[in-house]
């Protein structure tokens, strides 16, 4: 079961995560964006207008779809990786982004992804 204690602030999982390749962490921020198909992947906050997409492992857990904008904490492996063009259009349309948007995804992103293991919501 999880809980809050010893969960770092996003501007401070920033700071431990730079030149670091991944990290083994418990985070406390605020869930931005739910996959409205399953609840199988979330957003979150994490500094200066970025975020990151969390997603849950062994896709052995799904999160309630109406919980963006809630405080949340959740634990397991941060990364960095490269996402697809394919896997940036499949989040999008999860996400119910428009088709024009979808469209317009057409390079590869580089970013910190995350693997929770478990998940608070406040």
């Amino acid at each position: 079961m999880i809980n809050d204690i010893d969960a770092v602030s996003a501007g401070q999982f920033m700071d431990m995560m730079a030149g670091q390749d991944s990290l083994e962490i418990k985070i406390s921020t605020t869930a931005t964006e739910v996959c409205q198909a399953k609840g199988c992947w979330m957003k979150v906050e994490i500094a200066d207008g970025q975020s990151m997409r969390v997603k849950f492992k062994d896709y052995g857990f799904f999160v309630p779809k109406d919980m963006a904008g809630k405080e949340i904490v959740f634990s397991g492996k941060a990364f960095k990786a490269t996402t697809s063009v394919e896997n940036l259009r499949h989040y999008a349309q999860d996400g119910g982004a428009t088709d024009e948007v979808i469209a317009a995804i057409t390079a590869p992103l580089t970013s910190i992804s995350f693997i929770a293991d478990g998940v608070l919501i406040r």
